[in-house]
């Protein structure tokens, strides 16, 4: 069925969406914005990091203290380096899926070389790595998506992406990909919402989902 997979880096291949997610609520606070977790995720998770930092301006009223994103990111980089670890299930699944790979991600290629590094996934994916910051928008828009599509040479249609929330997933869906929604953090009726045409829970089950047909869910449905 497809040429191509294409992966979303946090949260599909590195477990970094509690970590990150985390400090920047810890810095939210200190600057007078009270957040959730279950908030973060509604609200940031997915988007850019100049959308993220538009989006706190928005909440504060305010520009945030100057020192505020180096700081943000000096401390994610200390937790990741704590406690950063592949997705549970992801090595097992790459060792298994014979198609091409790369990833298209919301991050800069600072963080997607520091937490692939980190993980041990580098190697896998050296040389087919995709920026937000290449492309002139970000997700979820489908730029992204289609500039990894048109550099390794596939068509769009014959493309699967894994992405693990509603804005990936609406970028993919929008670049006229097939898009499997990993929901273990992200609930199930979010993903569908957004458009994901396969729904699983359990990485290790993915190698079968790219090579089986028809629509529904697997992996812990």
């Amino acid at each position: 069925m497809f040429d191509l997979v294409i992966f979303d880096c946090d949260g599909v291949l590195v477990d970094s969406e509690r970590l990150q997610n985390e400090v920047f609520i810890a810095m939210l606070r200190e600057i007078g914005i009270e957040i959730t977790l279950d908030g973060m995720f509604e609200q940031f998770v997915g988007h850019s990091m100049a959308y993220c930092m538009a989006l706190v301006e928005r909440m504060l009223g305010h520009a945030p203290p100057p020192d505020f994103l180096p700081r943000l990111q000096q401390r994610t980089f200390a937790a990741f380096r704590d406690g950063l670890q592949p997705v549970d299930g992801i090595v097992e699944a790459l060792d298994r899926i014979a198609l091409p790979t790369c990833v298209a991600s919301g991050g800069d290629h600072e963080k997607i070389r520091f937490t692939l590094g980190m993980t041990g996934l580098w190697p896998r994916f050296e040389g087919r790595i995709f920026s937000v910051v290449d492309v002139p928008r970000a997700k979820p828009s489908p730029d992204v998506y289609l500039h990894a599509a048109a550099t390794m040479g596939m068509a769009p249609s014959r493309c699967a992406v894994v992405e693990d929330t509603p804005v990936g997933v609406t970028a993919a869906v929008a670049a006229g990909m097939t898009v499997f929604g990993y929901a273990r953090l992200t609930p199930r009726a979010a993903l569908a919402a957004a458009g994901a045409h396969r729904l699983f829970e359990d990485m290790r089950v993915l190698p079968e989902l790219l090579g089986g047909r028809g629509g529904g869910d697997a992996g812990g449905a």
